[in-house]
Formats: C-alpha cells, sequence, structure tokens
C-alpha cells in the first residue's frame, strides 16, 4: 500500500485544502488519474494519483487544510496488507514537530472554517463540478455548495438535468487577491534569497518570421505556429549546452533538471499568472509546442491545471506576445536558477552583408542566480538562442 500525500505545488506553498475526492473506496486508479482536488493560494488544482492501485481509503475529509506532505488517502497497490495507520495531520498554525525549527513565515492558507473571500459575481467551484455543470447546463450559482468555504463540488450536482441549454462558460474561480498574495510571497522570498543577475540582448527574428509565414500560407488557422512556439523550443534546445541554468538551488547546492520541462508564464484573465511546465520541451515537435501551449493556456484559464504541470518546472519562460512591453526583465521562481523572458517584437535597423537593413528582432533577457551561473555563461545562452532562432526549420 502506499500513501496519497499533500503534495508541494510550488516554492510558495505550505498547505493546501482538500475539496473534493474523485475517487471513492474501491475504485481502480492508474498512474496520471486525478483523485482529488485541491485548493491553494493559486486556486483549484487537480492531483493526480503517481501509483496505480485501488483506492483503498480517505485519511482526509473534504474541507480539511493540511500541510505539504501529510498522507491524504491509501492507495493499495496490491502489494497486499494492511498499511501503517498515518499520522494525524498536523493543523496549519500549529507547532512544528519536537526539534524541527517553527517557519519563519506562516502559511498565508486561510482555515476551512473561514471562507476565501470571492470576487462579485463569481461562484466557487471545483473544477469537476464546473465541468460537470457545463455538461449539464446548469448555472452554479442556484446550487448550494457543501465544499470548503461554501465551494460547489460534483457531488452537489447529484440529481440535476441535462436538458438546459448551456450557459456562457463561467469564471474559473480563481480568487485573484489571494493569488496575488502566493505571488508576492514567492518573488520577495526570491529576491531576498536568490543573488540576481540581468542581462537583455536583441536577437534578429527575420528568419524565423520568414519561415513562418511560408509554413503557415499552406494551414488552416486552427493549424498554424505562433512565434512563441518557436521562442520556447529554442530555449528548450540551447538548455542542453547550459544546463547550469535547468535545475533546482537547494540545501545549499545545486541540482539539475533531470529533463527539461520549460514553465510557461500564462496570465489569467482579470490578474495573477500561473507558470504550469512543459514537460520535455527540448524533445517536442514545433506542433507538439504549439499544442501544448494552446492547451495550458485553455486549461489555466478555465481552472483546469494539473498537480504535475505545477510540481516541476526547472525554468520559467516569460514571453510577452505582441501586446507586451519592449522588453521584460524577470524574477526567478524560487527554487529555480533561471528565468528567461521575450519582449514585443518589433523592426529595428540590422547590419546585414549589404548594408543596414530594417528587420523584425525581439528583446531577450534572462535574470540568473549567481550561486551557479556567471554573466559570460548567460550571455552565451541568449547567444544560443539567438542562433537557433537563425535556423527555424531545424527546431
Amino acid at each position: 500500500m502506499g500513501e496519497f500525500r499533500m503534495p508541494s505545488l510550488g516554492a510558495d506553498m505550505e498547505a493546501g485544502t482538500l475539496v473534493e475526492w474523485l475517487k471513492q473506496p474501491g475504485d481502480a486508479v492508474a498512474r496520471g488519474d486525478v483523485v482529488a482536488v485541491v485548493e491553494t493560494q493559486k486556486g483549484a488544482i487537480e492531483i493526480e494519483a503517481f501509483e496505480s492501485g485501488t483506492f483503498a481509503r480517505a485519511l482526509i475529509e473534504p474541507g480539511t487544510t493540511v500541510p505539504v506532505g501529510t498522507p491524504l488517502a491509501i492507495i493499495d497497490a496490491g502489494a497486499g496488507g494492511d498499511a501503517a495507520p498515518a499520522p494525524a495531520p498536523e493543523p496549519v498554525g500549529a507547532a512544528t514537530r519536537a526539534g524541527a525549527a517553527p517557519p519563519s513565515e506562516p502559511p498565508a492558507i486561510p482555515s476551512p472554517s473561514v471562507a476565501t473571500p470571492v470576487p462579485a459575481g463569481r461562484v466557487r467551484a471545483s473544477p469537476a463540478a464546473r465541468r460537470l455543470a457545463e455538461t449539464r447546463g446548469v448555472d452554479l450559482a442556484t446550487l448550494r455548495g457543501s465544499g470548503p468555504g461554501g465551494a460547489v463540488i460534483s457531488t452537489d450536482l447529484a440529481g440535476t438535468a441535462e436538458t438546459v441549454a448551456p450557459p456562457a462558460r463561467p469564471a474559473a474561480g480563481f480568487d485573484l487577491a489571494e493569488m496575488r498574495k502566493a505571488i508576492a510571497a514567492a518573488m520577495a522570498r526570491s529576491k531576498r534569497e536568490i543573488p540576481h543577475y540581468y542581462l537583455e540582448t536583441r536577437l534578429d527574428l527575420a528568419a524565423a518570421a520568414d519561415w513562418l509565414s511560408a509554413t503557415n500560407a499552406a494551414r488552416p488557422p486552427a493549424e498554424r505556429l505562433l512565434l512563441a512556439a518557436l521562442l520556447h523550443k529554442a530555449v528548450a534546445l540551447a538548455l542542453r549546452k547550459f544546463p547550469a541554468f535547468n535545475g533546482f538551488y537547494e540545501d545549499g547546492k545545486f541540482r539539475p533538471g533531470a529533463a527539461i520541462h520549460l514553465g510557461s508564464a500564462i496570465a489569467i484573465r482579470g490578474g495573477g499568472l500561473m507558470a504550469p511546465a512543459i514537460h520535455d520541451a527540448d524533445t517536442l515537435s514545433l506542433d507538439a509546442m504549439m499544442a501544448c501551449l494552446r492547451d495550458l493556456v485553455a486549461r489555466v484559464r478555465a481552472g483546469r491545471i494539473r498537480g504535475s504541470e505545477m510540481m516541476d518546472p526547472t525554468i520559467t519562460v516569460t514571453n510577452l506576445g505582441e501586446r507586451g512591453a519592449d522588453a521584460v526583465f524577470g524574477v526567478i521562481y524560487p527554487p529555480q536558477v533561471a528565468i528567461v523572458g521575450f519582449g514585443r517584437p518589433a523592426p529595428q535597423l540590422w547590419p546585414a552583408p549589404h548594408g543596414i537593413e530594417t528587420r523584425l528582432t525581439v528583446s531577450a533577457t534572462l535574470a540568473g542566480d549567481h550561486r551557479v551561473s556567471d554573466g559570460i555563461a548567460g550571455a552565451r545562452l541568449l547567444d544560443e538562442i539567438g542562433r537557433l532562432l537563425q535556423e527555424p526549420d531545424k527546431l
């Protein structure tokens, strides 16, 4: 038997609230199945199982807030025998185990007995309940939620009809005030602990832009590539040559990432952002990269992100796109050691073999951790990204 535990969904997470179980005792569980919904300051996140077996029993009731690492349930992997009783979870804010130092800052996650404020007109609901309500054409505002803080969970839709015309898709239900607190806490920690250095250069996008135009000309709109796919792929490939920017600084030392998982910064309508991982980004084709980006944007804004996508980004990429500013200087998300940023593409005079030309360019920036790398290595990383963009057909 194995314990299904409250995962850590980011360096700024110390605890989470169990919103809903999506498996019941006796249900089969496959690796990757969504087992539960957990609410953090970043919103409700679907948590997957990391082993297959049978859902034996829940150890935590919905509405309970517990620290990261607390056993939530037992999953019988088929080994036989009874699992040892799990220790009772320590309540959030209580003293730590004997001999352990108390946390320097108490977690800012609300107690389950206190409802987290939700902006006017927005209904609190779990991702599973939102999908079920949309399928059945049910207005969530007409239901009384039984989840933490009055959240609507899937069991609250029992008996609802499926004949009503579907309403407009509801908002994702993010508590943007709480998300802003979480972002601020993580960035404040980053600036306190990480000795940042910053670099900026401009990259020539003429070859990439020409290749994109020719490639997309023969494609229907739904299959066309955006520049973002090329930028992300170029970063991923460059990290193969410069692994010192891909990994984590923990316990006083650098731990290289076992793979290249790009955290792609995605803005949420109304404010806030998340940076879920594109796993094994260096192995993806450009079409697969584009599909991943579209999928992540849609699911982040619908409140359907998965825990595995928040747990292991090895570096973050932030791309402002055509409506952004000229340049962006990011703050490293701990325990990562770098963030790459791209500003708004813009025409600029550029030296060419036969004189000066006007070419499409983009600002590329790097924030690096001086405990792991130095400016010369960072400059070479940015140069490699620029070189790769000169051969877009090879990305």
